[in-house]
């Protein structure tokens, strides 16, 4: 175990003990990569929201290893077979989180021109903040209607997870273009700080999707009494071990996503879940993914999410990491590292997020 190391070169945050492999080292200064525009076809509605408070510096241009091909001498299309893809949300509430967790991607990334953005949002404004603080940034904007989903979603334990946008991910298979047969999903309360490229090669096997898996948790919890007592529900895990996986960091095979059918899998248990005379879960988006993959999943190390790291979903306590290697930290819960920084009270671990925050002018 080593004392905590400056990440990724300008960590200056108060110092805690964690378990660093050496991959957390960042690669040198680099230059980043070129952006691509929205669709014509893609129409967005009218924002509602102010984005001044929105304001991020621009990030440095990052190119981290001589051996990977110039950004200015090629214009890659989203089809290009040599491209990671990688995607993630954007929203008001969540957009300083996303920022961070692109940035640091791209600063840990060997070959940052090689990683494609696809990002997932139900209001306009968002694409202009991305292109100002990442000019050169390879990415697409795609409209996720929040309609599509709306009648679906089922009461949680926190407001935060009812968002339509949680369930963008359920749709990914449909918004990207077919030429996409795989995608590295994250959610927008994490930073990577390892070689993405890593996670991307990961063998999923004959299985579609791969997660760090859970299996000491205890499963029961995800779903409620009358799911268990009904063989109608819990008969649908009688042929599998299932475990607990966290959603916000997947690799997905949608290939094979698309070829099964799996959107329409998830919501047909949304539906169960309107329609029953009793809930048979509680907690937002991930039961259904659940229902569906639980005991089907390529296991990934769980170096990959060191999830946790924003406390429970009510009180947002402080957390440590768990044993191990650090390639990815995700403050999933419902305490999130901007805004414990902000109200001067935050959590030790929220430091390691810190560095890589662009949120404010420049001076």
């Amino acid at each position: 175990m080593l004392w905590i190391m400056r990440f990724s070169g300008f960590f200056s945050a108060a110092m805690v003990m964690i378990v660093l492999s050496p991959s957390l080292q960042s690669f040198p200064p680099a230059e980043a990569i070129k952006s691509s525009h929205v669709d014509s076809y893609l129409r967005l509605p009218t924002a509602t929201h102010s984005f001044d408070k929105f304001s991020f510096r621009r990030a440095p241009a990052f190119r981290n290893a001589d051996e990977c091909r110039s950004p200015k001498l090629e214009k890659s299309s989203v089809c290009d077979p040599s491209l990671v893809h990688v995607a993630i949300t954007l929203d008001v509430e969540y957009l300083r989180g996303s920022i961070a967790a692109v940035h640091s991607i791209l600063q840990h990334t060997k070959c940052p021109e090689s990683v494609f953005f696809h990002f997932l949002v139900s209001e306009t404004g968002l694409e202009a903040v991305v292109r100002s603080t990442f000019p050169e940034l390879k990415f697409k904007v795609y409209y996720f209607d929040p309609e599509r989903v709306r009648s679906l979603i089922s009461s949680s334990v926190r407001q935060a997870l009812e968002q339509p946008l949680n369930y963008a991910r359920n749709y990914l298979a449909d918004l990207l273009e077919t030429c996409v047969t795989r995608v590295i999903y994250l959610d927008s309360d994490l930073v990577v700080v390892d070689d993405v490229s890593k996670l991307w090669s990961t063998s999923l096997g004959k299985k579609t999707i791969g997660a760090p898996e859970y299996c000491h948790a205890n499963f029961t919890k995800y779903f409620t009494q009358y799911f268990w007592s009904d063989s109608r529900f819990s008969g649908v895990f009688s042929s599998r071990r299932p475990c607990y996986f966290n959603t916000g960091v997947m690799v997905i095979d949608l290939a094979k996503w698309r070829r099964f059918g799996y959107t329409r899998r998830i919501e047909r248990w949304m539906e169960i879940q309107k329609t029953s005379v009793n809930r048979i879960y509680e907690l937002g988006s991930l039961p259904p993914f659940l229902l569906v993959f639980a005991g089907h999943v390529a296991p990934i190390e769980h170096r990959w999410n060191q999830h946790g790291l924003g406390g429970d979903n009510v009180r947002g306590s402080c957390r440590d990491l768990h044993p191990g290697p650090v390639s990815l930290l995700h403050w999933s819960g419902s305490g999130k590292p901007w805004l414990r920084l902000d109200s001067k009270e935050p959590c030790p671990l929220d430091s390691l997020w810190a560095p890589f925050d662009l949120h404010g002018r420049s001076t």
